[in-house]
Parts: C-alpha cells; structure tokens; sequence
C-alpha cells in the first residue's frame, strides 16, 4: 500500500481509516464517505455533485460490504481527490480478486460488483502483499447536459 506523492504545489486531499470489519463498519464507512467529500468541498471550495456523493457513499458501502462478507480481519479504506475524481480504495486481507458475475435475472443479491463497475469512471483490483486492493474512481462533477464526466452519454 504506497500513497500517491503530489507534483511539487500539489496538495493530496486525503483520509484513511481502518474498519473493524464487522457489521457497523459499513455505516461508519458510509458516513465516512459522505463527511469526507462535504468536508473536501468546504475546506478546499472543489465543487462536488449530489450525484457524487451519493455515488460514493454506494460504491463505498458495497466494497465494505464484500470486504466485511468475504474477508476476515480489519478493513482500510481510503478516500482521495485526485484531480477531478474521488478514488475509494478499500483494502482487506482476503488475496481472492472480486469477478463479475454473468447476468442472471433470477439471481437474488450478489450485484455489488456489477453496480460498482457500472457507475464508477474506473475500476481496478489487485493483489497486495496481504489481500488485495479495490479501487474505483468516481467523477465529482456531470457535465451540463448531465452525462456523468468520464462517461460517454447514452
């Protein structure tokens, strides 16, 4: 697990925390999320969409939830601006990488991954040392005509 280090006057906004892995965890970690880009947007004046935050606080939980499911141990999660994008990277101890999961009408649950992959500019995982790395980037900001920055409209 490396930071990113900032171009020179570059200034990393970031925060980490480390979850305890069991059922509050993903609360905290929603509410995380959401005090974490309020808090961006007041001290840093970067403008943030509903829809990101709102996004975030999603892909956070379902990452939390699968790392909290599947993995024993604490979980790390991370929150960064990086340029225009908040990264949410969640760390845990389990080495098996998430697969998505062919469609399915009739299967109940288990569409976390998929709904992250759909909604977030990027998605990467990743073995670490120990466990693995999920990262998914999201855009702070839609464009004018309310395609989601980074996504090409529908």
């Amino acid at each position: 697990m490396g930071e990113d280090i900032p171009a020179q006057g570059e200034q990393t906004i970031q925060t980490t925390v480390a979850l305890e892995g069991d059922g509050t965890s993903i609360a905290d970690a929603r509410h995380l999320a959401a005090d974490f880009l309020t808090r961006v947007q007041a001290e840093h004046g970067l403008q943030i969409s509903q829809r990101a935050v709102d996004v975030t606080r999603l892909v956070v939980s379902e990452l939390v939830t699968n790392a909290v499911k599947y993995a024993p141990g604490p979980v790390l999660l991370d929150l960064r601006i990086a340029g225009d994008a908040v990264e949410v990277v969640v760390w845990d101890c389990d080495p098996v990488l998430p697969a998505a999961r062919a469609a399915d009408v009739g299967r109940v649950g288990q569409h976390g991954l998929e709904i992250v992959m759909a909604l977030a500019q990027s998605f990467k995982a990743q073995r670490e040392l120990v466990g693995k790395g999920i990262t998914a980037r999201i855009a702070l900001l839609d464009d004018p005509v309310g395609a989601i920055a980074g996504h090409p409209s529908l």
